[in-house]
């Protein structure tokens, strides 16, 4: 790599950005050694694999990895990679081996934790340094694979924080989406929505704070909510969803941000929490809720007002509607997105099927939210790539942010704190390998 630390950290400013972050192919692959190689990255969820020999396969940075369940019951993560030739071991998706692995290519056959278990015709490896209980001669792990309540992170590095320290303060928005379930347990049903993005994936993760662009960049799809609500006299749920981002700027202005440490950081959210004991849905889930803890622990649990929960590098869980928008980098301008929907586990399945409803209505490819967004997206990638200028603005309520003991936190809901937040620790990470 020709680029210096110097130059990266010449590239990001205080309220300003340069464009190259987001279009430089060589500072893409720093991106996928310094980043993605070394922090906690998210995985899947350990309900994807639930039997011993599931499997579930997905992406860390460029490195494309297997979560699967073991014999004793252990989620392990391996490369999708056999050490013979190099074959993948499985196609991409979801599935289960049986008791080991096979290579499709020449039958090598490892135990569900990667270790080598046979090769065919074995007395042909004898008098060479074939050894069986080598590394180099099994599927290889992940350097450090561990759970939070059920949601598998891995790190491509043996050093760093562990997985708590790393998620700091995001931490408690993955607490309060499994708390929301009576039994506090969550699992991904419903199959997961996937989106090709011709964006940087860094794009994305602003956007989730981004409260600016809601009324202008949603216009069309609020205003048609609106109109239909009209006609039919009522404002369903389905309609709620897409008004909310009509609101004027002086209600997002109200609305807290809060950075902490690592990138992280969450959104308050849009809707109403004291709807808990108002629409038929919520107040079902709150006397589940309130059965198991007595109603002041319920209220608490559902008063946790977030929307959007950043955990930079994975994706955002959105605890109210109990997804997870995992966000996997391709390529400089290619960004795979995908929605996995969560049952919470004990709750009327009224509240499964609502949040059903939200991610088809706001957030599978034919909604009629998410492509304003991914058109948007779209458009800044390719602006970048023009002589139109080199830096991009975060400059709304700059120096202004204040710190507390429970992460930074906006003085204006409409601040472009978490965008500064993100990249103070994209050039930590891209600097100093410094993962928290």
């Amino acid at each position: 790599m020709s680029i210096s630390n110097e130059e990266i950290a010449g590239l990001v400013r205080s309220d300003s950005v340069h464009k190259r972050v987001y279009t430089d192919p060589e500072i893409f692959a720093l991106e996928m050694e310094r980043i993605y190689g070394q922090v906690w990255i998210y995985v899947g969820h350990e309900s994807q694999v639930k039997n011993p020999g599931d499997y579930h396969t997905t992406r860390i940075g460029d490195q494309d990895v297997i979560m699967t369940r073991g014999a004793d019951g252990k989620v392990n993560v391996l490369y999708n990679r056999c050490p013979h030739k190099g074959s993948q071991l499985v196609a991409k998706g979801d599935g289960n081996v049986g008791k080991f692995f096979r290579c499709p290519y020449h039958a090598w056959t490892f135990k569900l934790d990667g270790s080598l278990l046979s090769v065919p015709l074995r007395n042909g490896m004898e008098g060479t340094t074939f050894d069986k209980s080598h590394p180099d001669f099994s599927m290889r792990p992940l350097a450090r694979v561990d759970s939070y309540r059920g949601f598998v992170f891995a790190s491509q590095s043996a050093e760093g924080p562990d997985l708590v320290t790393f998620l700091d303060g995001a931490a408690s928005s993955i607490d309060n989406l499994c708390d929301r379930s009576p039994e506090g347990e969550v699992e991904v049903v419903g199959g997961v929505f996937q989106v090709m993005q011709q964006s940087n994936w860094k794009v994305f993760y602003e956007n989730l704070h981004d409260t600016m662009h809601a009324p202008i960049t949603h216009e069309s799809s609020f205003v048609a909510a609106r109109e239909e609500a009209k006609e039919l006299g009522e404002m369903p749920f389905e309609l709620l969803i897409m008004d909310g981002n009509g609101e004027p700027y002086e209600f997002w202005e109200k609305l807290e941000l809060r950075a902490y440490k690592n990138g992280h950081g969450y959104m308050e959210a849009i809707f109403d929490p004291a709807a808990a004991t108002r629409d038929p849905v919520s107040r079902a889930h709150f006397e589940s809720l309130a059965a198991v803890h007595g109603e002041a622990k319920a209220r608490e649990i559902l008063g946790m007002n977030r929307h959007n929960t950043v955990i930079y590098g994975s994706g955002s869980p959105h605890t109210v509607f109990q997804q997870f928008r995992v966000i996997r980098p391709v390529s400089p301008d290619r960004t795979l997105i995908e929605i996995q929907t969560f049952r919470l586990k004990g709750a009327p399945e009224s509240v499964f099927e609502r949040a059903l409803t939200y991610t088809n209505v706001i957030n599978s490819p034919s909604s009629n939210v998410m492509p304003d967004d991914v058109e948007l997206y779209r458009r800044c990638q390719e602006g970048n790539l023009t002589k139109g200028g080199d830096w991009v603005s975060h400059h709304r309520y700059a120096g202004t942010d204040k710190e507390t003991p429970e992460g930074t936190v906006s003085i204006n809901g409409t601040s472009e704190l978490p965008m500064r937040n993100q990249f103070a620790a994209w050039k930590q990470y891209m600097v100093s390998g410094n993962q928290g």
